[in-house]
């Protein structure tokens, strides 16, 4: 789908647009957004950034997300520029953009990894809205010591985007949400998010609640791995990794007769060879990880199955 598909798409006279949900944790599946509801999202983001007909909105990705989708949608909420550009892994190259103040950019976690090495290079970005999927402890560091404006996202396809933020800084563990949004925990401790006028929905995700507004994520109630009776959270796993491996990675498990589960790292193959980069990675496990933490096994993969926005599609893993 291109940005001139999707303002076909807006300016209908449908009452709702179709999405599809990233196929992380399974197959996409199909919803229909109220466009009342998603205009109401585009206020809210519009408010907190103080977003106005002069802003000057830029996206990175792609119109078939949700958060491409949103990005023209604010744009012509406001009636301000709007412009965009085919998603890479080198966004803001564009020479048209050189001189540019950009009020908003929406980018993917790692196409951040490239703005931080080329920050001369690239035109002014008043605030960075990273979505797609958590950004991990390295990249955070990196942003903060760079003092870039950042945002992290969290939301959803069915949430019409974002419901709450936290800014990339030193201390920032708790996302706050937007205007009109609460969060509760469920039975089991994951996070119910209630839309004011529209929606209650529980999600899959383990949290932690300071306030009514006020959340952080522990880990997903799918990505729980039960070990001699320990549970194991991949994600926590995985950020603990992040700083220390260079190579692309993930975490999974594989059943054990004797433990129930396992937790094992698959790794992307590198030019290093596989049995040296195994211990490698093995000493790093050791150094940073509990012994009922690290993983039992390391498999060399020759790539790594990942949805069409860069997140690990965890029921192939």
């Amino acid at each position: 789908m291109t940005y001139d598909d999707f303002l076909h798409q807006w300016l209908s006279e449908s009452n709702a647009i179709e999405c599809y949900t990233s196929g992380s944790t399974g197959s996409p599946s199909r919803i229909l957004l109220p466009k009342s509801e998603m205009l109401r999202s585009a206020q809210r983001t519009a408010d907190f950034f103080e977003l106005n007909s002069h802003s000057h909105l830029h996206s990175c990705i792609s119109p078939d997300f949700i958060g491409g989708k949103m990005m023209l949608i604010r744009s012509q909420l406001l009636g301000c520029h709007f412009s965009w550009e085919h998603p890479s892994n080198q966004p803001l190259c564009d020479p048209r953009l050189k001189d540019s103040q950009l009020s908003l950019v929406s980018i993917v976690p790692s196409q951040m990894d490239y703005i931080l090495q080329n920050v001369a290079r690239i035109p002014i970005v008043d605030n960075y809205l990273i979505g797609g999927q958590a950004i991990n402890d390295s990249l955070r560091k990196r942003i903060i010591e760079k003092r870039l404006t950042a945002w992290e996202s969290y939301g959803m396809t069915e949430t019409s985007s974002h419901i709450a933020i936290r800014k990339v800084a030193d201390g920032e563990v708790y996302f706050h949400t937007l205007s009109g949004i609460s969060v509760s925990l469920s039975e089991q401790n994951t996070l119910k998010i209630n839309i004011e006028g529209w929606q209650e929905l529980t999600t899959n995700d383990y949290a932690e609640l300071r306030s009514p507004t006020e959340f952080k994520i522990l880990g997903r109630l799918d990505n729980v791995i039960i070990s001699g009776g320990r549970k194991i959270h991949i994600e926590e796993i995985e950020n603990k990794l992040s700083e220390k491996i260079s190579v692309a990675f993930f975490c999974s498990s594989e059943p054990d007769k004797k433990w129930g589960q396992r937790l094992v790292l698959l790794v992307q193959r590198s030019n290093l060879d596989s049995e040296i980069l195994k211990q490698e990675l093995s000493d790093i496990c050791k150094k940073i990880l509990e012994p009922w933490q690290r993983p039992k096994e390391i498999y060399i993969l020759e790539s790594l199955p990942l949805t069409a926005s860069g997140k690990p599609k965890r029921n192939i893993l």
